[in-house]
């Protein structure tokens, strides 16, 4: 970010820890009243907001409202009212028209200072998502965060885009609401692995097997032959009753992103 843009608190790096998250089917009053100052301090006049957010909760703009303090006040109102799902999807849009100018994405500092702030509303506030992109993913604790980021970097490095393309799944499947699709994250996120490990290893062998290729030290390759079988029975073959939760898939995802940079690490070097 240009350090024109940025604050106090962010050029000098006093910025908060994350908070243990708390909230994933509510969107609290402080995010959404900081989303719309995010919106007008990212540059976004108070109308082109609020056509933003009648789109969106598919509301007629009050054409009596024409002053800016009446118009604030009309978001104010549509933005507490709305359900909190449809709050993400005003984010989500918000996000697209500040990209829908001459710079689009991360080309644009705009973009990127709004994402960024709403990130850190996420964090600071205990809510278990986050804004990728202009794609809102789930989030997971600070270490599984640092793992998949770790992971997706690593992956591409390597060029293992394969492997890098089933964590991306895998995120999207833990993300997805009103209910995570938990088999299918532990499913994507054990096929990135796999993915890694084939490509290590030199082997077409499914992961169990291509383990032993791997030469990984004890007990970290029976470790993952274990997480291997666990996988296969959460992920693949169900027992009635026995479905998987979402901290296990969490668990199986943020294991499988860090198995897979200590496997790339240790067996090959990053294409040039």
């Amino acid at each position: 970010m240009d350090d024109e843009l940025a604050s106090f608190s962010e050029r000098h790096g006093y910025e908060p820890g994350a908070v243990e998250i708390t909230v994933r089917e509510d969107a609290p009053e402080a995010l959404r009243v900081g989303l719309i100052s995010l919106a007008s301090r990212s540059g976004l006049s108070s109308d082109a907001i609020r056509e933003v957010v009648s789109q969106v909760l598919l509301t007629r703009p009050d054409p009596n409202n024409w002053s800016k303090s009446n118009v604030d006040f009309e978001i104010a109102n549509l933005i507490d009212g709305a359900a909190w799902h449809r709050v993400f999807d005003v984010a989500e849009q918000l996000r697209r028209k500040l990209g829908s100018g001459h710079f689009t994405g991360y080309d644009n500092p705009e973009t990127q200072r709004f994402e960024q702030g709403f990130n850190q509303l996420c964090r600071e506030h205990g809510i278990g998502w986050k804004m990728e992109n202009g794609i809102i993913l789930a989030r997971g604790d600070e270490g599984f965060e640092v793992a998949v980021q770790q992971a997706k970097q690593t992956m591409k490095d390597h060029g293992n885009n394969t492997a890098r393309e089933e964590l991306h799944e895998a995120l999207k499947d833990i993300s997805r609401r009103p209910k995570a699709d938990v088999t299918g994250a532990i499913q994507h996120a054990m096929a990135a692995l796999e993915c890694v490990a084939r490509d290590v290893g030199q082997t077409k062998e499914t992961l169990g097997r291509a383990v032993k290729s791997l030469q990984l030290p004890s007990p970290l390759d029976s470790t993952v032959g274990q997480l291997w079988g666990f996988s296969s029975n959460q992920g693949r073959h169900l027992i009635e009753g026995n479905e998987p939760d979402f901290d296990e898939a969490e668990l199986v995802v943020g294991l499988a992103a860090s198995l897979s940079v200590y496997i790339l690490r240790k067996g090959k070097g990053p294409k040039s």
